[in-house]
């Protein structure tokens, strides 16, 4: 395990939270069952539970799916290996029910209960606390996946401690953690619009797309929206004055294509979180 800083700038906030987080997680008894995606909280969470409990009380779970994408995976498990982190994987099943690949706006809702639902039985044979990666900031989003967390007692001490995304990344960077500057990475499901049907197929499309983009050098947030036959690239604002430049664009364009759709489309207004909420009428523009 690589060591901790942690005892660095004693007056810095993020770091007394730091503390505050260890005392929670050595408050718990029989340790802890964390929902592990290998995305910037629940790898910082992991990590500093394994040095806060001793691997011998923390596992970390990874729930796979075809929603989940393979990139993700490695880098989970890349970090797993790095620092010492217990993982289990097992196989979640959401596509099967019907009102989750409905993807209506309370589609993460059907998700998170598919997965706690596989988690809690891991948890309570250990004496365990299941816990997710929810931090400070994501208390004031749009997160239906939250009420399925209530209903199975998962705890969130990121956000019990008050620890900001912004904390989380550069504590983790304190740590050597590669994720802390990693792109937010949600499930594959986000990029279809409400009310698109969630399939294999249409999440195996956006994930070859995007992995297209990435092996062209796209950084940064990037989000491919399908949306029928045209997808929406969605990339930093500062990325894209370069990939509209013809041939960057062609690029672009034969890489996108090259994912099985027929219209590409770069939106002008950059990466926005969320925007498929906006646009499905759940928050406001």
């Amino acid at each position: 395990m690589e060591p901790s800083l942690s005892h660095e700038a004693p007056d810095d906030p993020a770091v007394e939270r730091e503390r505050a987080l260890v005392a929670w997680l050595r408050d718990q008894p029989g340790g802890v069952v964390v929902g592990y995606s290998g995305g910037v909280d629940s790898s910082y969470l992991a990590c500093v539970a394994v040095e806060a409990l001793g691997p011998e009380r923390v596992l970390a779970v990874i729930g796979r799916s075809a929603s989940y994408p393979a990139e993700q995976w490695e880098t989970a498990r890349g970090v797993a290996e790095r620092f010492g982190i217990p993982v289990e994987e097992l196989d979640t099943n959401e596509l099967a029910d019907p009102e989750y690949a409905a993807n209506p706006s309370n589609r993460c809702y059907f998700c998170k209960r598919e997965l706690w639902s596989r988690l809690t039985p891991l948890a309570t044979a250990r004496g365990a606390t299941l816990v997710d990666g929810t931090n400070a900031d994501d208390l004031g989003d749009h997160r239906p996946g939250a009420r399925a967390g209530r209903e199975r007692d998962v705890r969130s001490p990121l956000a019990d401690v008050g620890l900001t995304k912004a904390e989380i990344r550069r504590l983790s960077a304190r740590r050597g953690l590669p994720t802390a500057a990693a792109p937010s990475a949600p499930c594959l499901a986000s990029r279809l619009p409400y009310g698109t049907a969630v399939t294999v197929e249409r999440l195996a499309q956006v994930e070859r797309a995007e992995r297209a983009l990435r092996a062209l050098g796209v950084s940064g947030d990037l989000r491919v929206r399908h949306h029928g036959e045209l997808a929406r690239i969605e990339m930093l604002a500062a990325e894209i004055d370069r990939w509209l430049e013809p041939q960057a664009a062609e690029q672009v364009r034969a890489a996108v294509l090259s994912a099985g759709f027929q219209r590409v489309a770069v939106d002008l207004r950059g990466f926005r979180s969320g925007s498929l909420n906006v646009l499905g009428g759940v928050v406001a523009g």
